[in-house]
């Protein structure tokens, strides 16, 4: 079952796991010891970051490396990007407000 990418960023843990794997491979061990739970609910987390193709599975002997597929958050990113220009405006106005009262003060 393929999840929803925006599902699995929602939670906090398995965004922190995401940035562990975003610049190393990690085997689940590795990345258990990381967190204040058992290895079975960092599986879980780390099954669904996969079944939203959010890693990078590599098999290495005995042991399975994750790395974050950051191609795949490109779809995060260009969802944001419409917000992105809309903060950016807002910005841009709050910017001309606070000119045009600081000139009001400076009499100009």
């Amino acid at each position: 079952m393929k999840r929803d990418i925006f599902q699995a960023i929602a939670d906090p843990t398995r965004r922190a796991i995401l940035v562990l794997v975003a610049t190393n491979a990690l085997t689940p061990n590795v990345i258990a010891e990381q967190f204040n739970t058992t290895r079975q609910a960092v599986s879980k987390h780390i099954k669904i970051l996969n079944e939203c193709e959010l890693l990078d599975e590599k098999k290495l002997g005995r042991e399975i490396y994750y790395q974050l597929k950051i191609e795949k958050m490109k779809e995060v990113d260009e969802w944001l990007e419409q917000f992105k220009k809309i903060w950016e405006s807002r910005f841009s106005q709050l910017d001309q407000v606070l000119m045009n009262l600081k000139s009001k003060e400076n009499g100009i």
